[in-house]
């Protein structure tokens, strides 16, 4: 497939390994990973590259599962060029889609801009809280997102708005295809010392209630919306790891996968966990959810490629 690719300033690596780079740390191979030079030379390759050929990206895999059959095709890996934080004036931030959340609630306080705390307390990147509208203690990226840029599979920019993208909870109605690049943040005056005090608070709440200190990936289901809650005859202000606890899912183990003993709702890798152990635990729970309750967990966690058994 490499000679069928456009000629680019950046580098393609064949076969490359991927599970090294999640969080999770399990996965299969890239086909084709592709490391763009910078944007520019992004826009030529998606302009170039042949229709049929499938193309992804991935951001840091804080919150994705890469399957152990590994992605077909190309798969991009955004660089520095794309990590960019930048004071744009009246309390917005300009940044790309590679900076680390916590890097970008970090370089508001040195701006003296509130209101962004929140991302110290989301696992990954901006290109992932865009995605799925990541949020945490009580914000969402939609709250604070002026606008952002992606590029389409055709290689076109455009800018979207919170509204043109529906985001809602968890959820980005944006195209499954196009390419994250960057946003726009808002936020307001607040003082350095103040925002710090903030960011030590959120680190200090995750440290006490989830395992961040293993191979995790975050959130593993979306909590009930009240309605879903409502049609199941549950009280409307339960939350996912209460569900999970209530079926038997606190320390539940599939392979070298586990449901934190700590916070039902993360799973982690205990060491020996594949990727299909890891969905495979995912898949149990939201049965036993259902069978018990009703309720059809919706997955935070992206899956994707393939399974081992589906690889030809």
């Amino acid at each position: 497939m490499l000679h069928d690719l456009p000629r680019v300033r950046g580098r393609y690596t064949e076969n490359a390994p991927l599970g090294a780079v999640g969080w999770f740390r399990t996965g299969g191979q890239a086909e084709i990973l592709y490391k763009p030079a910078d944007r520019e030379d992004l826009i030529h390759f998606l302009q170039d590259c042949p229709a049929h050929i499938p193309v992804s990206v991935l951001g840091v895999l804080s919150n994705t599962i890469v399957r152990d059959g590994g992605l077909k095709g190309v798969v991009i890996r955004l660089g520095r060029d794309f990590a960019q934080i930048e004071n744009a004036g009246d309390h917005v931030l300009s940044v790309g889609a590679m900076a680390l959340d916590m890097n970008v609630a970090l370089k508001a306080a040195q701006y003296g801009i509130g209101g962004l705390e929140f991302l110290s307390g989301i696992p990954g990147s901006i290109g992932g809280a865009l995605r799925m509208n990541a949020g945490a203690y009580g914000t969402e990226t939609k709250d604070v997102l002026i606008n952002a840029e992606y590029l389409t599979r055709e290689g076109t920019p455009v800018k979207a708005t919170p509204q043109d993208m529906k985001m809602s909870y968890r959820h980005s109605h944006a195209p499954e295809d196009v390419l994250f690049i960057g946003a726009k943040l808002q936020g307001h005056s607040e003082s350095h010392d103040k925002i710090i005090s903030k960011i030590a608070e959120i680190k200090k709440s995750r440290e006490a209630t989830q395992p961040i200190k293993s191979q995790t990936g975050g959130s593993t289901f979306a909590n009930p919306t009240p309605q879903e809650l409502e049609d199941a005859g549950l009280p409307n202000t339960l939350k996912v790891w209460q569900v999970i606890d209530q079926v038997g899912g606190r320390g539940l183990t599939v392979g070298g996968a586990q449901m934190s003993e700590k916070h039902c709702n993360f799973m982690i890798n205990t060491g020996t966990a594949t990727s299909q152990n890891l969905e495979n635990l995912g898949d149990e729970i939201r049965k036993r959810v259902h069978e018990e309750t009703g309720l059809m967990l919706r997955w935070e966690i992206r899956r994707i490629g393939e399974r081992h058994d589906e690889k030809t």
